[in-house]
């Protein structure tokens, strides 16, 4: 079993214990998708891919909390502000903005990207280093930045 998986599991019991409902409800919810992800997968999953699906479940959780807030809808954005902050305490620590520029910029040395042209390959191979670990839109941004500078 995927150490994550477990961790997640080991929480879902501290939660009952303490009566932490609020916890309990959000840390069952991501085992239900990471078992509902394996079994469309027929297979076990690794941390990384546990990884991804809780990054798709907090990246829901983010798009609906700026809905809410639209919609003026203050009591609902904060309890999806509290699902994300319990999925966060789950995912690795994100990178500062200076780690991020760091990775870039020797991806880009490795590439010998020198404009636009290159953007894809670039962030492809940045994706891949920072995997979980920073934002596609953020990391797009500042490719962007650095190719057409």
């Amino acid at each position: 079993m995927a150490e994550l998986l477990k961790k997640l599991q080991d929480e879902m019991k501290a939660a009952m214990k303490s009566g932490q409902k609020d916890r309990l409800s959000v840390i069952r919810m991501l085992i239900s998708e990471i078992k509902k992800v394996q079994i469309d997968k027929k297979k076990e999953l690794s941390d990384e891919e546990i990884i991804e699906v809780l990054q798709r479940y907090a990246k829901q959780r983010k798009e609906s909390i700026k809905q809410y807030r639209e919609a003026g809808r203050e009591d609902l954005a904060q309890k999806e502000e509290f699902e994300l902050g319990v999925v966060q305490e789950f995912l690795p620590q994100p990178l500062s903005q200076e780690e991020l520029e760091k990775i870039i910029n020797e991806t880009i040395a490795e590439l010998g990207a020198s404009s636009m042209k290159d953007m894809g390959r670039v962030m492809k191979a940045v994706l891949d280093k920072v995997k979980g670990r920073a934002d596609g839109a953020t990391v797009s941004a500042i490719v962007k930045n650095k190719l057409s500078g």
